[in-house]
């Protein structure tokens, strides 16, 4: 029987990874620090009026161009995971009836360890150590499918070639405001910013499909703007998109039942060249992640499926 296999990372890149290896009857334990599936493909909840209302707050879309993932996505297709969204992209997909379920789909069968933070990732002599929350897990190999600023702080003392390469990796951050108005703002359903422009994105969430129809939107700084507001608090980039959405969107200026704002500060991956997948077979170490290619969800399962194919040859 094979080893065990470690993957810290429970996004697309490492569901991917870890579902490509169980096909092949390989021993896998995924570790998240998320409390549920999602990542940077997250729908956040809340309650309006004894209504539940879902933000699709993180990656909006995907596309599918790779022919492996075109047969992922029609599975998902016929599964009801997915449904193309038209009004994005002649191309684009979303999940049915969240963003995150397509990542529900991949993770129910694989018994990820949810809330669990991996601080520290050692060599020994029969094979890896986990700090999992204080404690310790071994293992015979290793998978890192986290974004590239937090996977330098874990390969810095175990592999300098691929921590060199995470380091090299820069993110531009994202705010995101997640806003429920109480009557339908009269524009399209998607607004794309231009240059210069506050708001670089802002869409209907409530008209994808699957959705309850409801005036939900979510609106996304621009990487500059986002830059430049990074640390300031939720509650004033909240408004401040908010206005500048209003402004943009060329509409009548309401005030929204509920407004929230989240930072994603690792959301859009600027790659370096190199592999697409990481893997050293001596010392059993493997890195994978949307970094290594491009910032999209095609791109993380890629990388992940790709490294899985590397480990088991």
């Amino acid at each position: 029987m094979p080893g065990e296999i470690a993957i810290v990372g429970a996004g697309m890149a490492g569901l991917a990874c870890a579902t490509e290896l169980s096909r092949a009857r390989r021993q896998v334990t995924l570790f998240d620090k998320g409390r549920g599936p999602g990542g940077r493909m997250a729908t956040r909840r809340a309650e309006i009026d004894g209504e539940t209302i879902r933000f699709d707050h993180g990656a909006q879309y995907f596309t599918a161009r790779d022919s492996g993932f075109q047969e992922q996505v029609a599975r998902w297709e016929s599964e009801g995971v997915v449904a193309r969204w038209p009004a994005a992209d002649e191309d684009a997909w979303v999940g049915t009836p969240a963003i995150n379920t397509p990542i529900k789909a991949l993770a129910e069968p694989l018994g990820v360890h949810w809330a669990a933070r991996v601080t520290d990732v050692a060599k020994g002599e029969q094979g890896w150590r986990l700090s999992v929350d204080n404690e310790i897990h071994e293992f015979d190999s290793v998978v890192l499918a986290i974004p590239a600023e937090q996977a330098v702080e874990l390969l810095s003392d175990v592999h300098a070639n691929f921590a060199d390469r995470a380091r090299r990796t820069q993110s531009r951050p994202c705010w995101a405001l997640m806003a429920h108005f109480p009557e339908r703002l009269e524009c399209g359903d998607v607004l794309r910013g231009g240059e210069g422009d506050t708001v670089s994105w802002a869409a209907r969430n409530g008209a994808k499909p699957g959705r309850d129809g409801s005036e939900s939107w979510v609106v996304h700084g621009s990487p500059d703007w986002s830059v430049a507001h990074l640390e300031e608090e939720a509650e004033s980039v909240a408004g401040q998109l908010l206005d500048a959405f209003l402004h943009q969107a060329e509409v009548r200026p309401q005030a929204p039942l509920h407004m929230a704002a989240h930072r994603w500060r690792f959301a859009m991956a600027e790659p370096v060249d190199g592999p697409d997948a990481l893997w050293d077979a001596s010392t059993r170490l493997g890195v994978a992640g949307d970094w290594l290619i491009a910032p999209r969800v095609e791109a993380a399962w890629l990388s992940g499926t790709r490294l899985a194919r590397a480990i088991l040859a």
